[in-house]
């Protein structure tokens, strides 16, 4: 299969991630769309894009892309337009490929709505839609899912996962990077909607975009949130107030499908930056890039964990693009990411990280929020089952 892509979105993350679709051995086309059209300019100028891109697969417009022939469109977008755009091009015959989350709106409500259209426009449609997770891709994740394959994690009974990512981090200062959004066309329409979430009284929280410390734990476990209960802490900074946010840090303790207790920490006022998970099972255990069983520790390191990416590939990908964003971006996670999504449609398979999966690692997050208003409340954690 010869497979032809639009990517959507060509801001710093966007673009290289188109690079990295141009690179693969299996996509023959690409096709570029932004609203900004010296974006596109940009990257079409470069050797790389000189085989793969056409003038006339420029696209200033996301309905124009997705009336094109392309067959697969790869949505770098700003995060509240996520999931309208990735129902509109599956509506229109185009498999979709989403950069997390899977939406990012103050309303915890819509959140779950746009859950349920997304996983009923994958049924209506019969189109792949894979989310972009790369904690997915980690090395530690990758390693993780062997061992559970293997049976050596035992009987799973405790896991944790942690996103510890302060507003104000050296590193990656978010009102920053909330600054740069809104400045942008899309940002500024974008600020006449939250106006009326705020005249809603909705309520947004860190835990409206969990994904990042979900989903390790659940992809390890192969299992899904069924209760859950939670507490926040506030914060007096105006990121978080004029953000209609009540609580800057926010844990959960969930009950899972298959009775392991999970842990989930999604804290944005803190004096940390980690990204990790943890689980803990009857005959084995991980923890920090160290597999423990029969309590014997066995350190590992991210070429030992990591899964092999075809030869073909990771060579296109090092003589294409550099190779720290190849393989390192996100702990090494694009080049998966891409590898992923195409060869899934190559194969004629579902993408590992499909709808219904996008879902179980979102879904939880909204209701460990309502339950922290609720002073931690015991609730239900919806679930829409298994793909077909």
């Amino acid at each position: 299969m010869s497979l032809s892509i639009g990517v959507v979105g060509l801001g710093s993350f966007g673009s290289l991630f188109a690079e990295l679709f141009c690179c693969h051995p299996a996509v023959s086309r690409v096709a570029l769309c932004d609203r900004e059209p010296d974006r596109i300019a940009r990257l079409a100028k470069q050797p790389l894009f000189q085989k793969k891109f056409r003038a006339q697969d420029g696209f200033t417009s996301f309905e124009a892309l997705c009336n094109s022939e392309v067959e697969a469109v790869a949505i770098f977008t700003q995060p509240w337009l996520h999931a309208p755009q990735a129902i509109y091009a599956m509506q229109r015959g185009k498999h979709v490929y989403s950069a997390v989350p899977l939406i990012s709106v103050p309303s915890g409500d819509e959140i779950l709505e746009w859950c349920e259209r997304l996983i009923t426009t994958c049924r209506q449609t019969d189109m792949s839609y894979m989310l972009g997770e790369t904690t997915y891709f980690h090395p530690g994740a990758m390693f993780c899912r062997r061992q559970a394959a293997k049976g050596a994690f035992g009987t799973f009974i405790y896991a944790e996962g942690e996103y510890l990512h302060s507003f104000d981090s050296p590193g990656c200062d978010l009102r920053a990077v909330m600054a740069h959004r809104l400045a942008s066309q899309a940002g500024k329409e974008w600020l006449q909607q939250l106006e009326r979430y705020r005249q809603q009284g909705a309520q947004d929280s860190p835990m409206h975009y969990p994904t990042h410390s979900t989903s390790g734990p659940i992809s390890v476990m192969r299992a899904y949130a069924v209760k859950v209960s939670a507490w926040g802490t506030p914060s007096s900074d105006s990121y978080f107030r004029e953000g209609l946010t009540p609580f800057s840090n926010v844990t959960a303790l969930f009950n899972m499908s298959n009775g392991a207790t999970l842990r989930i920490c999604e804290h944005r006022h803190c004096s940390v930056l980690r990204e990790t998970f943890r689980i803990y099972g009857t005959d084995g255990s991980y923890e920090n890039g160290i597999w423990y069983a029969k309590e014997r520790a066995q350190p590992l390191t991210a070429e030992e964990m990591r899964d092999p990416l075809p030869t073909e590939v990771w060579n296109t990908y090092v003589e294409g693009c550099s190779v720290s964003e190849a393989y390192l971006g996100h702990e090494g996670s694009h080049g998966y990411l891409v590898h992923e999504f195409v060869s899934a449609l190559e194969q004629g398979r579902r993408p590992s990280i499909h709808a219904w999966e996008a879902v179980r690692y979102t879904a939880p997050g909204v209701i460990a929020h309502k339950s922290a208003l609720r002073d931690g409340e015991v609730l239900s954690v919806p679930d829409w089952g298994d793909p077909p």
